[in-house]
């Protein structure tokens, strides 16, 4: 099926590591323990959340809902979004278009 999108790529990718920061446990999707995680200086964080938020997009174009933290992660075809909904907080859009 796939992701399908009109905005530049990397302007994606740059909005979903974004989003992707916010999320609780998101060391969990890389194998890492919160101490692993907590060692890691700003850019090699920023490094790995990309390569997630890579992963993310192209594994959403088979299974439009997936878990990552304690996020829920939604590919909207209909809308051209992808949400991040965190337990009690604000649902984070990620534009296609």
């Amino acid at each position: 099926m796939g992701v399908k999108f009109a905005k530049e790529y990397a302007l994606i990718m740059d909005d979903l590591t974004r989003a992707l920061q916010d999320v609780e446990d998101v060391q969990e999707a890389l194998g890492m323990e919160p101490e692993d995680w907590g060692g890691l200086n700003d850019d090699e964080k920023a490094e790995c959340l990309r390569t997630l938020a890579d992963d993310v997009f192209y594994a959403l174009g088979a299974d439009p809902v997936m878990e990552i933290g304690l996020a829920t992660v939604t590919y909207d075809k209909g809308n051209h979004v992808i949400r991040l909904a965190h337990p009690d907080k604000v649902v984070r859009i990620v534009h296609l278009l």
